[in-house]
């Protein structure tokens, strides 16, 4: 016979095929045996898997072994016994009203019946089940392609167990999607990006692959294909019930797992149980004990489209997960805590200066835990093969000093798989800190720059590595961020911290972005080796700010049409000595116009947390005001400091024109004043600076 356009067309699906070598082997196996291990096959996933394009290759495996094959899509049929029927007998050439079932019994030979879309053939699975397979010609092969797995009488039936196999389709894997995109003449130096957003996802790929096709000089990036996205979408959601389902799709994106309290947090509405229910149903939406996450491109496409159709409604999402995961890690306690943590820090997991230094998966490979003291030589082994003798000496030093300040970092056999050591370096010694050169160099710059006040800590991470990677990019690296992140928010009077990097340049980008300042005078080196340090001043910038900040720098740099935030104001961190002079000063201009507009106080943490990070100037006079006011009158409550109180009352509140008629309305000698005035702003001072301090 010539050669006929089916022919052409099934030669160019075939090319355009990539991969599925192993569900290919399984078919055919099933194909050729004479006792099938297998009558069923239940094929299933997302939309846009390649569920249809893999039937089609079945479809030729069959033709190409001469067995009959009826391919059946349920999107052009009714759910009914005689709709299927029907467009069985249409598929097999029978003439109307013919049954289906006689012509495979008296036909002789093997059958092949492939269903797909079989999910809108729901209402007919009991009747396939019971009713219509069970008189099909033995040895008939059936195949159905759909969004879920087989429904639970499939699994419970004993007929029916050893009859049926389950194929969960899934993702090409990197080299299939790469080769599929080579075929497609993608340029070399665009292949990573569409990997990378496309996860090798089949339908995202071809989709890329075609609008090369229609615009040869497109440069690919998701915000700049939002007709991609739009078809994405539409393929993997179908139609959603209403606009609240939508806004439950994109928080469910944008979260590391839901769990319907925070669905209902997210929405702001007091019962989420009909939504969250409605996302576990889809069939891109995996689920595991903390909650449901929908599918890698799912997430993807819906985040990428909603940043570039709405980003404010993006930016409002990003801040009340912010503010639940804050809430959730300032009060709850180890596991908790860390995974409140890990889920933080998953809301920048896009942002291109963090997504490559951070294992997103690192949760549950390896488990942080307090240190044994069988875990010592393992963990000096450690420091000995990364950083050399002398740095491992060090270690074994500090280990016996602070045990408490290390973490170890286990894998799922309990052995050691890195480790981190916090120092307090308010409890080192003079003496000590001489004995190492990076305590040396951080001390002297600490000493120059950023003197501690009584109460305060220093907190040097002076040891943080894998077992295998060092300080690469790991699961234990990504573990031993989210600990400094946790020693950051729980730790009281921390004042400063420094973190030694042996490849400083590496980790500038992302440190920088985490508002860690390279500190160069802090570098040290040993055994041959230089670090570089970097450090960040927590009376600066205290945790919750620091929150804020990166939650605000991500919003920034995501969302196209955006406006970024204003640059975050860093506190001014005075002395006690600079402190208590500025107070002096600020009572001294309390009672004169714009007499409090120039001091420092008007930037300390004291009066920028009591009038809010975005106060204007006034507003931040006003509540200085206010806050050396109240201290006034806490004198006052006291009956052996009401005397220091009237001294300051007649001098700064309601002044008197001189301190000399100020002392004669008081009735006592001007020394004594000039002593209660001194006793009172002391007093004052001391109020404060507790207020400053301790927050």
């Amino acid at each position: 016979m010539p050669p006929r356009l089916a022919d052409r067309l099934s030669a160019g699906r075939r090319r355009r095929f990539i991969g599925r070598d192993a569900e290919l082997k399984l078919f055919e196996d099933a194909l050729t045996s004479e006792e099938p291990p297998f009558y069923m096959l239940f094929v299933y996933g997302p939309g846009g898997v390649g569920k249809s394009s893999l039937l089609g290759q079945f479809v030729r495996l069959c033709a190409e072994h001469r067995i009959n094959a009826y391919a059946i899509d349920a999107r052009n049929i009714e759910a009914l016994p005689d709709a299927f029927l029907a467009a069985l007998a249409l598929t097999m050439g029978l003439s109307p009203g013919a049954s289906p079932i006689e012509a495979m019994l008296t036909g002789g030979g093997r059958h092949v019946i492939l269903i797909d879309t079989y999910e809108l053939l729901a209402p007919l699975d009991g009747w396939l089940r019971d009713v219509f397979l069970p008189e099909l010609p033995d040895g008939t092969l059936i195949v159905t392609a759909g969004r879920h797995p087989p429904a639970h009488p499939w699994r419970a039936d004993p007929g029916w167990q050893p009859l049926v196999k389950t194929l969960a389709l899934r993702n090409l894997s990197p080299d299939e999607g790469r080769t599929y995109l080579l075929q497609r003449n993608i340029p070399d130096n665009e292949l990573q990006a569409v990997l990378d957003f496309t996860h090798s996802y089949p339908l995202a790929l071809s989709l890329v692959a075609d609008l090369y096709d229609q615009r040869p000089s497109f440069h690919f990036h998701p915000k700049a294909a939002p007709d991609i996205v739009k078809v994405l979408i539409e393929q993997l959601l179908q139609r959603v019930p209403g606009q609240t389902h939508r806004w439950a799709l994109e928080a469910c994106a944008l979260l590391r797992v839901t769990t319907e309290s925070l669905l209902s947090e997210m929405l702001q509405v007091s019962d989420a149980s009909e939504l969250f229910d409605w996302l576990r149903s889809l069939s891109f939406m995996d689920t595991r004990p903390g909650g449901l996450f929908p599918h890698d491109l799912a997430r993807d496409a819906l985040i990428a489209d909603l940043k570039w159709r709405n980003p404010d409604w993006y930016a409002e999402l990003h801040r009340r997960a912010r503010t639940y995961y804050i809430r959730h890690i300032e009060h709850g306690h180890g596991v908790e805590q860390q995974l409140a943590l890990f889920d933080l820090v998953f809301l920048h997991r896009e942002n291109p200066v963090v997504r490559p230094v951070f294992e997103w998966q690192a949760s549950g490979q390896v488990l942080p835990g307090v240190m044994q003291s069988a875990d010592v030589p393992a963990l000096l082994e450690m420091v000995r093969r990364h950083e050399g003798v002398a740095s491992a000496h060090l270690a074994e030093h500090w280990l016996a000093r602070q045990p408490e300040g290390a973490i170890v970092f286990r894998d799922n056999e309990s052995a050691p798989a890195g480790f981190t050591l916090f120092l307090n370096v308010s409890e080192v010694g003079a003496e000590e800190v001489q004995l190492d050169p990076a305590l040396r160099a951080a001390h002297s710059f600490l000493a120059r720059t950023a003197s501690l006040r009584l109460g305060e800590r220093v907190s040097y991470f002076r040891y943080w590595m894998a077992g295998d990677a060092y300080q690469a990019v790991s699961p234990v690296q990504s573990l031993i961020f989210i600990n400094m992140v946790r020693h950051y928010l729980a730790t009281p009077g921390l004042a400063y911290t420094l973190i030694p990097c042996a490849d400083p340049e590496f980790w500038t980008p992302v440190f920088t972005y985490a508002d860690l300042v390279r500190l160069p005078e802090a570098d040290f080196t040993l055994d041959g080796r230089q670090y570089g340090v970097f450090g960040h001043d927590w009376r600066a910038t205290p945790p919750p700010q620091w929150l804020e900040l990166l939650g605000e720098r991500e919003i920034a740099m995501t969302p196209p049409l955006a406006q970024p935030p204003k640059p975050q104001e860093r506190l001014l961190v005075l002395s006690e000595e600079g402190f208590a002079d500025a107070v002096g000063n600020a009572l001294r201009g309390l009672a004169r116009p714009g007499g409090l507009r120039d001091t420092p106080l008007l930037r300390s943490r004291l009066v920028v947390q009591q009038a809010g990070a975005g106060s204007s100037e006034d507003e931040r006079i006003a509540t200085l005001r206010k806050l050396l006011l109240d201290a006034a009158d806490a004198l006052n409550t006291s009956p052996k400091d009401v005397k220091f109180y009237r001294a300051v009352y007649h001098t700064y509140i309601q002044p008197a024109p001189t301190q000399e008629l100020a002392a004669e309305l008081l009735d006592v000698p001007f020394s004594s004043y000039r002593r209660h005035l001194k006793s009172g702003i002391e007093q004052i001072t001391e109020i404060l600076w507790r207020r400053e301090v301790g927050g």
